[in-house]
Formats: structure tokens, C-alpha cells, sequence
């Protein structure tokens, strides 16, 4: 293993042989040099994007992208009636009728629902993991997840099912919106953000899928 010296030793000399490919000299960025690179990154430009990634119908894309990866969805009128297409989807499912979730929706009517709901983060107990999301996105079926003390990120990622509820207001074209949407609302984002994109798969193995290798095996957006 290269010491920390040596490391940065040799990305000088990559950096080096670039700039003098490149015809410029000196060992090091001129001032000017780096300020048109700070200027760039302030842009915030957006690349090339796929005709699909603004498409007329922003929450059908969504659906159809989550169908893709494997998430399933339902649409409910309204929050009050988050509960009841939970205890529907459990039901269906054969799965226990106990939720642990972010204290915001702590105020639903569960006991109504037959649903025993527990306001604190997930434990390596917990089965299923209820959520909400800071945005959506359309052109990947994915939800976009910030960590705080009031929506730990272990209550979607540690249960073997993730409920998210996604508002339509909140389901945005791209990636490079939600960026937009967090630098505007956000500013320095917190220390975890993390990119929900259907259940957990991996093909390390073989190149055989395997579910919920590092993460839920199932995951169900309730679009309110």
C-alpha cells in the first residue's frame, strides 16, 4: 500500500504530465484557471438528458419507472388514507401488521387501521420501515431521502420492507432537479443523502440477482 506521501507524489505527477499534455506550464493552476472552474461548478450546468426525462405525464413516468425496478405503488386521495392502504398492503402481503416510522406520521389514525404504529427509528428487529421523502424523481422511479433526528435513515434501509409516501407535489423530472430543489430548500445538504431506486439487489455473486442483499426486499410508495 502506497504511503499518504507517496499518493499525493504520484497524483502530482499524473496531474503534471496532463498539464503539460494539455501545452500549459507550471506546477500548480493559475488564478485564473481556477476561477473558471469555480465559475463552472457555480453554473450548476446540465448535461444531455433522454427525450423520456421531461415526459407530459410526470407521475405516470414516475409509476412506470417504479414498476420497472420492481417497486410497487399505490395512489391514496389523501393522508388520512395512508394508514388503510398500508393495513391493505401488509394484509396482502401476509406481513405482520406493525410499522415503525418518522414521528410525522405519527398523528394518523393506525388503531383505526389495525395497525400498531411506533414512533422512533427502525431497530434489527422491526420488519417494516415507513417513510417520507424530501422529493421523487420521474425519470428513475426513485426517491430521494435526507437524514435527520427526525427521519432517520435506518427506517429505510434496516427493515425487510420500506413504505415511502411520496406527495405528487414533491415528484420532480430529473436528478438534476432535485439537486435544484435541495440547493433552493436545503442549502448545505446534511450529512446522508441517499437515492431509494426499488429494493436492494446485487449480482456480485455469479451475476446472479439476489433481493435485499443490502437493504429491503421490498419496497411500496403510497403516492399522496
Amino acid at each position: 500500500m502506497s504511503s499518504g506521501r507517496g499518493t499525493v507524489g504520484a497524483r502530482e505527477n499524473i496531474l503534471a504530465r496532463i498539464r503539460k499534455a494539455q501545452g500549459r506550464g507550471g506546477p500548480e493552476p493559475t488564478a485564473a484557471e481556477l476561477a473558471q472552474v469555480r465559475e463552472t461548478i457555480a453554473r450548476h450546468e446540465i448535461g444531455p438528458q433522454p427525450a423520456f426525462a421531461h415526459a407530459p405525464d410526470r407521475l405516470a413516468q414516475f409509476r412506470r419507472e417504479c414498476e420497472r425496478l420492481g417497486t410497487t405503488h399505490a395512489t391514496v386521495a389523501s393522508e388520512r388514507d395512508i394508514p388503510a392502504e398500508i393495513a391493505r398492503y401488509l394484509g396482502a402481503g401476509g406481513l405482520e401488521p406493525r410499522v415503525v416510522g418518522w414521528p410525522e406520521f405519527a398523528s394518523l389514525d393506525w388503531n383505526g387501521a389495525g395497525i400498531a404504529f411506533e414512533n422512533r427509528p427502525a431497530g434489527g428487529d422491526d420488519r417494516t420501515g415507513l417513510t417520507g421523502c424530501f422529493c421523487a424523481i420521474a425519470e428513475t422511479g426513485t426517491t430521494l431521502l435526507l437524514s435527520s433526528p427526525e427521519t432517520p435513515k435506518v427506517t429505510a434501509l434496516l427493515p425487510e420492507t420500506h413504505l415511502c409516501i411520496v406527495r405528487k407535489d414533491r415528484v420532480l423530472d430529473t436528478m438534476e432537479d432535485s439537486f435544484a430543489l435541495l440547493r433552493k430548500e436545503v442549502g448545505e445538504p446534511p450529512r446522508s443523502v441517499f437515492f431509494v431506486s426499488g429494493p436492494s439487489r446485487t449480482a456480485d455473486i455469479e451475476q446472479t440477482i439476489v433481493i435485499g442483499a443490502h437493504g429491503p426486499y421490498r419496497v411500496h410508495i403510497i403516492i399522496a
